[in-house]
């Protein structure tokens, strides 16, 4: 079994980040203003209740919120200025996180983020707004992930 001590592989980024890399996200989509993290949790991620902990579906909606605002314009990265988050019931196991941007303008987006479970129940919801910033990294550009 994998736990926190062994590294866990994140594909699809653009670029490295290595708290998504240690939490073990999966961009599975990337376009057009839509992202999606795929997400397979570890006994780490669970709270007393075994249920994921709300700030690993909290990351996740901020990270899929976050690919989708940058999916428009990959070479600018964004940083959150706020983010509202709904816990509706609880995750529990793989969940899949669906990021939309709703709109921007040159140097802001506003998004919203869904967690579904693998019966497609409707777990968390969040609404956030980020604001566009270049990037120093894109020397570490990746190709990004295939649809």
């Amino acid at each position: 079994m994998a736990s926190l001590n062994t590294p866990r592989k994140s594909e699809g980024f653009l670029y490295p980040i290595p708290f998504v890399e240690l939490l073990g996200f999966n961009l599975a989509k990337f376009e057009n203003g839509l992202a999606e993290v795929k997400f397979d949790p570890l006994p780490e991620h669970l709270n007393t209740l075994d249920f994921i902990h709300g700030g690993v579906l909290m990351t996740l909606m901020d990270v899929a919120m976050a690919a989708a605002a940058r999916s428009i314009d990959p070479l600018l990265s964004v940083i959150t200025i706020e983010m509202k988050t709904t816990f509706m019931q609880p995750a529990i196991g793989k969940v899949i996180t669906k990021g939309r941007l709703i709109y921007r303008t040159q140097s802001t987006a506003f998004l919203e983020a869904s967690i579904f479970d693998i019966n497609n129940k409707h777990c968390a919801h969040a609404t956030g707004t980020f604001k566009y910033v270049h990037n120093k990294n894109q020397a570490n550009l990746k190709k990004p992930a295939s649809n």
